[in-house]
């Protein structure tokens, strides 16, 4: 059986936020979720796509001579840009080698844990004095199981910290795999009543709360991290019903209540589409 290949949108090196020490953070595209205040769209989407920064844009018109399918058009008389017909785009790529200031970028890229793990090593030393590792972040690290758990395991025999962040939402199969390759689960609990998480993320906790039961008792080291998003996330009522959850299940699990990145309006306008949250802060 041959190595593994997977979707990644990200690496991000001297992290400090995900995880003990100094890390290497690995973004793992695609997710179950669809949580109204993302922001990460572009690692909803497991398949690879391009997205446009008008911001660094110089209107230069390159990538619309270039494009085999016609789907980029220039915009505007005084403040131009490029607009994309997403139902023509192919994502070939021809648009993103032409562009001159990186405007327009593929929203991923297809890798192998070997070439994840060389990256990694060149931090090893990093980790060694800092205690930190990996981390497998997203999107969801678990929507693409078996190449997660083959970087994690690269990392195992190399003495690397792994962590893990995920929302759990997968198969107890899959939990109990990776737990075998993971230090340190970093569980991102949104809201604990299911009605409410099914509206606001797309899908039910149950299966979430479930394998989070059953990591207590596999014993991996967890934090449970919770977004605080106004009006949504960040109730009374939430935070209380996740704290007294938690401590039935381990009193020793510690619950971080992070804020929520403002800025991820700017990426779903770099992808073309609306961002959910507007919607719902309007009162739609």
């Amino acid at each position: 059986m041959g190595e593994s290949s997977g979707t990644i949108f990200k690496i991000k090196r001297f992290s400090i936020h995900d995880g003990p020490g100094i890390r290497t953070s690995v973004f793992l595209k695609g997710c179950p979720l669809n949580c109204v205040w993302c922001h990460s769209p572009e690692g909803i989407n497991s398949e690879i796509s391009i997205w446009y920064n008008r911001n660094v844009c110089i209107s230069c018109g390159k990538c619309v001579e270039i494009c085999p399918h016609e789907a980029l058009t220039l915009e505007g008389d005084r403040d131009k840009y490029i607009s994309i017909d997403r139902l023509r785009c192919r994502s070939t790529g021809d648009c993103v080698n032409v562009c001159p200031t990186n405007a327009i970028q593929f929203t991923g890229w297809v890798t192998t844990p070997t070439v994840i793990i060389k990256e990694i090593e060149k931090d090893i030393r990093f980790f060694k004095t800092s205690g930190g590792g990996l981390t497998l972040t997203g999107g969801e690290p678990l929507y693409q199981p078996d190449f997660a758990y083959e970087i994690l395991s690269g990392c195992r025999e190399r003495g690397v910290h792994t962590a893990i962040e995920s929302s759990l939402f997968c198969s107890k199969e899959i939990i109990i795999q990776i737990a075998e390759k993971t230090d340190l689960f970093i569980a991102d609990l949104k809201i604990f009543d299911p009605m409410p998480h099914i509206h606001y993320t797309g899908e039910s906790n149950v299966i979430i709360k479930e394998n989070l039961r059953l990591l207590v008792k596999l014993g991996n080291d967890i934090i449970v991290r919770v977004p605080m998003v106004g009006g949504i996330t960040d109730t009374e009522e939430n935070k209380k019903s996740i704290l007294s959850f938690v401590s039935g299940l381990n009193k020793s699990i510690p619950v971080e209540f992070i804020d929520y990145n403002p800025l991820g309006a700017n990426n779903y306008r770099r992808l073309g589409i609306p961002f959910p949250m507007d919607k719902i802060n309007k009162g739609f």
